[in-house]
């Protein structure tokens, strides 16, 4: 009787041990608008190399770069709802969710990526990725999209002016909707994935990207002309699902932020040294690229300011100059002051 309860016993531990094992066994899918060979997906890359090296195996990551699962909206729902994992996006398209997140996408608010940095590295980012809980979303880090420039197949800009009357593409929220409108444009709000054919087929005369996504994308093929206006910054936000982070242990978590952490520095260092070959290859494709003046980048930021101030109230102005206040802060150790 006693080896029949010793042989039961080592039986039953050796299923638990299985057990648990296989509970411990995860796959995140892990999702971007951003194609293969774009500095997001170069960063989505890292992170799965370093998770699945750290994890044993233990933990898989599967990598859905170009939209394949549909749009940055259409994937904070999928989070939600448990059926996604994990997904890189631009930070202001959050204001969806968290009406807060439109800070982000305030005009002009990043004089330089190192600032940018400092800020959602530091408390600031930290807080802003705190308020999306209650949302069902954890936000582990941030990547870099980058400064955004405005291409169109109609003329080169040159002046403000030149943008008025043409019809651009816009991230589907209202403070890019209302940019626009104040430079005399025609904002049509679209998901990432269906611009590359609203381009071709002249629905829209241009649309508004960092350098790495118009490269990435092609968009050469559809466009002919680029001005580098540097009228916002993107920070990406890496976010996992609630339901799925909730069902890590602390082991897990751990590989898994340290992980982020590790890729978001390796992805920015990617993006900004891919900048000048990508506007190289830009122009060896046909597009034409012109800047601003200091007199007509001035004219520009004086066109804005009143979209800032208009959302400085929706945001909130405690926190406008609390962003304020990091970045001037930011700034001032950056140039020794």
């Amino acid at each position: 009787m006693k080896r029949i309860f010793i042989k039961t016993l080592i039986a039953s531990v050796a299923l638990a041990a299985a057990g648990v094992s296989m509970a411990q066994d995860k796959t995140i899918k892990f999702a971007t608008q951003n194609p293969k060979g774009h500095p997001i997906v170069l960063g989505m890359e890292k992170f799965k190399e370093v998770v699945e090296s750290k994890s044993g195996g233990k933990i898989k990551v599967n990598l859905f770069p170009g939209g394949t699962l549909g749009s940055d909206q259409a994937n904070v729902s999928a989070m939600q709802g448990g059926t996604l994992e994990m997904v890189s996006m631009n930070s202001g398209i959050l204001a969806s969710q968290v009406k807060e997140f439109a800070i982000f996408d305030f005009p002009f608010m990043f004089p330089n990526e190192a600032v940018a940095d400092a800020v959602v590295d530091g408390p600031f980012g930290q807080k802003m990725h705190a308020k999306l809980q209650d949302k069902g979303l954890i936000g582990l880090g941030y990547y870099e999209l980058g400064f955004r420039q405005i291409t169109n197949s109609k003329r080169a800009v040159t002046k403000v002016e030149d943008l008025e009357g043409l019809k651009l593409r816009v991230i589907p929220n209202p403070i890019n909707v209302d940019w626009v409108k104040a430079l005399g444009a025609n904002p049509t709000p679209l998901p990432f994935p269906e611009v590359y054919s609203a381009l071709e087929q002249k629905a829209i005369d241009g649309q508004e990207n960092p350098i790495t996504v118009i490269n990435a994308n092609k968009f050469y093929e559809v466009q002919k002309h680029v001005v580098i206006s540097n009228h916002q910054y993107n920070p990406q936000s890496v976010l996992i699902s609630k339901k799925f982070w909730d069902g890590l242990n602390a082991d897990q978590k751990k590989i898994v932020s340290e992980a982020v952490a590790a890729s978001a520095k390796y992805q920015r260092e990617q993006a900004r040294g891919l900048v000048a070959s990508a506007l190289d290859n830009m122009k060896k494709n046909g597009m034409q690229v012109s800047q601003f003046s200091d007199a007509e980048l001035a004219k520009l930021r004086d066109k804005l300011r009143p979209v800032t101030a208009k959302y400085g109230v929706t945001v909130g102005q405690d926190l406008v100059k609390e962003l304020q206040a990091d970045i001037e802060k930011a700034a001032g150790k950056k140039t020794g002051k």
